[in-house]
């Protein structure tokens, strides 16, 4: 690893397990124990709390171009994932909705997900699991602060 002065050294730790974390959860995918993409079960899981979106708000919360998002969620409905239903509040563009199925699919990859996070954690004590979650829920809600994008949770309103 390049040196790197003291004073950033804890940051550039910080990154390279990042890097790691990223790595680590798409060599599970590649094990073929999730049946979801990435890209569908981020979507999915967006519009599992938030549903429905259109094409634009799937492509602003994602920061994604709206080309990108369209393909993305055109391989979501070919599966049968999501639906394009009728604007609720009456807007002329279409909103993209999960299906039953496409909840299923996600519950599932989200419990082999939960499942492979237990197996890790297994020799932690409840307070040491308690406080990763609780700064990785503080880290994620300060970049969202940085960027001006709140990402849903779930029990929030």
């Amino acid at each position: 690893m390049t040196q790197v002065p003291d004073a950033d050294r804890v940051t550039a730790e910080i990154e390279y397990e990042l890097t790691l974390l990223s790595r680590y959860h798409t060599l599970s995918r590649q094990r073929g124990k999730q049946k979801l993409e990435r890209s569908a079960y981020l979507l999915l899981s967006r519009l599992e709390l938030e549903a429905p979106m259109s094409l634009k708000e799937l492509s602003e919360a994602f920061r994604l171009d709206i080309s990108t998002i369209n393909r993305q969620v055109g391989a979501l409905e070919r599966n049968g994932y999501v639906e394009r239903v009728a604007d609720p509040d009456g807007g002329v563009a279409r909103k993209i909705r999960p299906t039953e199925l496409g909840l299923h699919k996600l519950l599932a990859d989200r419990e082999t997900n939960c499942r492979g996070v237990d197996s890790v954690l297994t020799e932690w004590s409840d307070e040491d699991s308690r406080s990763l979650r609780d700064m990785l829920v503080r880290f994620n809600r300060a970049v969202e602060q940085i960027e001006g994008r709140p990402w849903p949770r779930p029990g929030e309103s």
